[in-house]
């Protein structure tokens, strides 16, 4: 016979094999569930957006159904023919007609001739209110207003608002007349 020592850890040796095999077939099982739920979870994500995509087909082609519909009723358009093609400018100037009576003018876009002799291709811009070239007034623009500012002179700004305010005083009065 055994001591009973030696019993009791074979015992204990047996009980902890049955739990660390219980432990590990717990584990896999946990393994499995958790697999089986991700691949059901992509499945539903894949379902989703194929249902996305049928309702998104189902309610193109209604209102595809809904245009033919309205253009059988109301519209009545049709889809071209090949005699309708034309080969040319020719062909498509042919089919104008002249003006009728009482039409309106057509619409004319204006146009500028832009002298060659120019270097920038536009005129100079020419300030209202001094007469100089806009480039040579924006130059030495700085420096007059510095020695306004010194000398206790009206600035640049101050000048051009009360130029304003006498023009429109003078359309005013202009429109009054």
């Amino acid at each position: 016979m055994l001591p009973s020592a030696r019993l009791r850890s074979i015992g204990w040796a047996v009980m902890l094999a049955v739990c660390v095999t219980l432990f590990v077939g717990l584990t896999f099982q946990v393994n499995s569930v958790k697999s089986q739920v991700r691949l059901a979870e992509r499945r539903i994500v894949s379902l989703e957006r194929e249902k996305l995509l049928l309702e998104t087909e189902f309610e193109t082609r209604a209102s595809q159904q809904q245009l033919a519909n309205w253009n059988a009723v109301e519209f009545g358009y049709r889809a071209p023919r090949a005699d309708q093609f034309l080969e040319n400018e020719r062909q498509l100037a042919a089919l104008g007609t002249p003006r009728a009576v009482g039409a309106p003018a057509p619409i004319r876009v204006a146009t500028a001739d832009i002298p060659e002799q120019s270097d920038q291709g536009f005129p100079a811009m020419v300030s209202p209110l001094t007469g100089k070239a806009f480039a040579a007034e924006v130059d030495d623009q700085p420096r007059r207003h510095m020695e306004h500012r010194e000398s206790g002179g009206e600035t640049l700004s101050g000048r051009l608002t009360r130029g304003a305010a006498r023009i429109v005083l003078t359309a005013r009065a202009e429109a009054v007349e």
